[in-house]
């Protein structure tokens, strides 16, 4: 068994520093991707990996070349519509979206990928993940969709939260 920690030789010396395993490791960029984030509601990254290699990165946000809801503020907002419903009244694509569109547009199959998200997939996003072969769902928090959870168990797609 290893001890994931390490004494650092650099800024700081001396000290002990934790070193991720894979998962968090991954986690970690998701959440640096999410600092990309347009949304005004909630900042969500995700990216797509296989065999220790990222394949692609999402965030939510306004599709390519459209005005920014940060920039031009939240019709969800504007109506009052609770996190989690009604996604079509949205300018944004969600992270996973954003994840899988990226892989389509390089030609990059994502099939027996893995996801590691901020946040929980909605149903929507979900059913996509289905379709693309995703094989495990890694996610830091958020809402959870029932619906979302058992689809993903009758696909047996395993989803663990970190």
């Amino acid at each position: 068994m290893t001890d994931n920690t390490f004494t650092s030789h650099g800024r700081g010396a001396g000290q002990k520093t934790h070193r991720p395993d894979w998962d968090e490791y991954f986690m970690d960029i998701a959440e640096l991707v999410a600092r990309r984030s347009t949304c005004r509601r909630r900042a969500v990254g995700a990216l797509l990996v296989r065999e220790r290699r990222i394949l692609t990165t999402g965030y939510n946000g306004a599709p390519t070349g459209m005005r920014h809801c940060l920039d031009i503020g939240c019709l969800r907002e504007q109506l009052g519509i609770p996190s989690g419903e009604r996604h079509e009244l949205c300018r944004g694509l969600h992270a996973e979206q954003n994840a899988l569109i990226q892989a389509a547009l390089h030609g990059v199959s994502v099939k027996g990928a893995t996801l590691y998200s901020t946040n929980h997939p909605c149903i929507i996003c979900t059913k996509m993940l289905i379709n693309g072969g995703i094989v495990m769902v890694i996610f830091r928090e958020g809402y959870r969709d029932k619906m979302a959870e058992e689809m993903f168990q009758e696909a047996g797609i395993g989803v663990s939260q970190l």
